[in-house]
């Protein structure tokens, strides 16, 4: 191994922790069944939809005092969808416990995401290939992708994959829509008699693939405290300079959870957050003259500066901008189908779309200005949405901001100087250096899948809970996928997807930021968390989110 920084070759030699159950060894497990599940949502038309493997219980595992004998077993893993911290110690967790069941297993990782099984580009692990990625950030162990597995062509491809290489399981690493995937190919696997099981892990830093025994998604712990530490900076340096208001976007497409972790960390002037938007039903003006009201109560105070953190997907939760960017896909869904279409310059897609949208959803999306509009025609993501994350809402909310403090000047309500800075965090966390809890969590998320596997189970989700304990006090188990899913539209149809989990805007952890809000705003109560901390004292390294901590009701330790 060559040009290794000192953490890295430290963080090589890091053992994760795991839950006490586990510890006692792979094959020396009880499995302890719950009663029958159903789906969150729409209960016939997903039984429907997963006739073989729907309503099954949520299951644990205990330490037995007996020893079995694996079988070998041939397991291949994908990783699914955006870099979430941590996805290579799943992959090393599900590696170790494999070979500790039965040292003549075998792990093939698929290369390129969800491409990889349907094409047959593979690696074969081994101890040596592993032991270079244990505790890293990133998906370059293996890469990862996009592609969606629903197809009729796509499962028997990967069928005829799975058995050149005698494969008798598949775990797929990913989010909601990449553990749909898994349980539509676990559903597939089982009507057609393959004997394969398909086994998911729950990662995404957006936070919002969680219940009540999937508590946290994995990659949400690090990327938080990462944005976190650039938030801290910032505010130091607005506090130094004490001339600009930075406004922050955070990743977080469908779900605010970061941006409020991340404002509960540091403690900005402005938090928005999309849910409570979409609750309250403000509109983008009336989000202008809240926000613009702070800035000017600030400058009355002699503070032109200040900190504002925007949610990624916010556009979309505002009601006028939701309705017509639903609006918006689905007849884009149409227009595209036309490759004339595509070869028009801008303006003239403008006045298409302006002419067929509904009246009051046309009225809206002219309003906005040029670069707003060609940011929305911007290519869409794998389920047809409008790729909010490239869609520069902090840059939409300064121009009008600026406008709106002008007018407030001119009617003195305003005395101020307005100065800002457009930041957007996001690739910056997905692949950071794991937190402990996330190294710890993320290995017990594989050794389990692994577990989940040599009981024979299939469409479940890796689960490992009781997460603000010592990990000797985590519970590890799995849970039906179909127990997490609804029926959603997706390019313009009706399709099973596992249920976003959404701030909930009566919970601990939004009551925080609640109680909170006007302190913050007109005060400088700024918090400066600095780097994540993998040595010395517990309470510094090990400690997990405040998220997590409120939501758990513990005593929250440094907040």
């Amino acid at each position: 191994m060559k040009n290794l920084s000192p953490l890295q070759v430290e963080r090589l030699k890091y053992q994760p922790k795991l839950p006490a159950s586990l510890l006692n060894g792979i094959n020396s497990l009880n499995l302890i069944e719950g009663s029958a599940t159903e789906s969150v949502r729409d209960q016939e038309q997903i039984k429907e939809l997963f006739k073989n493997t729907y309503g099954k219980p949520v299951v644990t595992f205990e330490a037995a005092s007996t020893k079995s004998t694996s079988e070998i077993r041939n397991v291949g893993v994908i990783l699914s969808g955006g870099q979430a911290p941590g996805g290579h110690n799943v992959i090393a967790g599900l590696y170790d416990a494999l070979k500790l069941a039965n040292p003549q297993n075998k792990l093939y990782g698929f290369l390129g995401g969800p491409s990889g099984i349907i094409e047959g580009q593979y690696v074969e692990f081994d101890d040596k290939f592993i032991d270079e990625y244990r505790n890293t950030g990133g998906f370059d162990i293996i890469g990862s992708g996009r592609t969606k597995l629903e197809t009729q062509e796509q499962f028997e491809k990967s069928l005829a994959v799975c058995k050149k290489l005698n494969i008798s399981a598949v775990v797929i690493i990913g989010g909601d829509d990449s553990n749909t995937n898994a349980a539509l190919l676990a559903e597939w696997f089982v009507a057609n008699n393959a004997d394969i099981q398909v086994i998911g892990c729950p990662k995404t830093i957006d936070g919002d693939l969680k219940n009540d025994q999937i508590e946290i998604s994995f990659g949400f712990d690090t990327a938080t405290k990462t944005y976190a530490e650039l938030i801290g900076n910032i505010q130091r340096d607005a506090n130094s300079a004490k001339k600009y208001w930075h406004f922050i976007k955070i990743m977080g497409r469908s779900a605010s959870h970061v941006a409020l972790e991340a404002a509960l960390q540091t403690q900005p002037n402005i938090t928005l957050i999309s849910e409570e938007v979409e609750q309250e039903k403000m509109s983008l003006d009336s989000i202008i003259t809240y926000m613009s009201n702070i800035i000017a109560k600030r400058a009355n105070n002699g503070k032109n500066f200040g900190i504002a953190i925007i949610p990624e997907g916010l556009i979309e939760f505002i009601p006028e901008m939701k309705t017509m960017i639903s609006n918006l896909n689905d007849l884009l869904s149409t227009l595209e189908k036309d490759s004339s279409f595509a070869n028009l310059a801008d303006a003239e897609k403008f006045e298409i779309i302006s002419s067929k949208l509904d009246a009051d959803n046309a009225k809206v999306f002219s309003s906005l200005p040029t670069l707003i509009k060609s940011q929305l025609l911007m290519d869409r993501d794998p389920h047809g949405n409008v790729q909010v994350s490239r869609i520069e809402t902090e840059k939409l909310l300064i121009e009008m901001i600026k406008t709106r403090l002008g007018e407030m000047k001119k009617n003195g309500e305003y005395n101020g100087k307005f100065s800002s800075q457009a930041h957007f965090f996001g690739y910056e966390g997905r692949c950071a250096f794991p937190s402990n809890f996330d190294a710890d969590y993320c290995y017990s998320l594989g050794y389990n899948a692994f577990a989940l596997i040599n009981n024979g189970l299939t469409g479940y989700l890796s689960s490992v809970k009781n997460l603000t304990e010592p990990a000797k006090s985590w519970i590890a188990g799995g849970i039906p996928i179909t127990m997490m899913m609804n029926m959603e539209k997706r390019h313009g149809e009706m399709k099973p997807v596992i249920q976003k989990a959404l701030v909930k805007l009566d919970g601990p952890v939004f009551k925080r930021l609640k109680d909170n809000r006007e302190d913050w705003a007109m005060n400088d109560c700024y918090k400066f968390p600095g780097a994540i901390q993998y040595f010395g004292p517990t309470e510094v390294c090990d400690l997990t989110t405040v998220t997590l901590q409120l939501e758990q009701s513990k005593t929250l330790v440094g907040v």
